[in-house]
């Protein structure tokens, strides 16, 4: 069952470094598509502009998804687990989630 509260983005238990990873999954397929961290902002503007933002821990700056690539993610859904440490968005991509080209980030396997 899913509930609906009124928890607002400065209240989801951040890491340290100000941080909560999110992962995304195809609102249609279920497919996992990719895991991307968020800060405070990149979760408001993701909330209000119904479009998927993430915060770069390597370029330490915001990043909207599809920005360049015109691969966006158009937010359907957004749920917070339990503890409220670790996001799930359920969206409608406009093409590949990852940066090689797939559609999906998770498409290798261990032998």
């Amino acid at each position: 069952m899913i509930e609906t509260e009124n928890l607002r983005p400065d209240q989801m238990a951040f890491n340290a470094q100000g941080l909560v990873p999110c992962i995304v999954q195809d609102a249609s397929t279920r497919d996992v598509l990719m895991m991307a961290w968020m800060n405070a902002q990149a979760l408001s503007l993701t909330l209000e502009q119904r479009s998927m933002w993430f915060y770069s821990r390597s370029r330490q700056e915001l990043w909207h998804k599809g920005e360049t690539s015109g691969n966006v993610q158009e937010l359907v859904e957004l749920r917070y687990d339990c503890d409220a440490d670790t996001l799930l968005a359920l969206v409608n991509p406009a093409g590949p989630a990852c940066h090689t080209g797939n559609a999906t980030c998770f498409y290798r396997t261990f032998e």
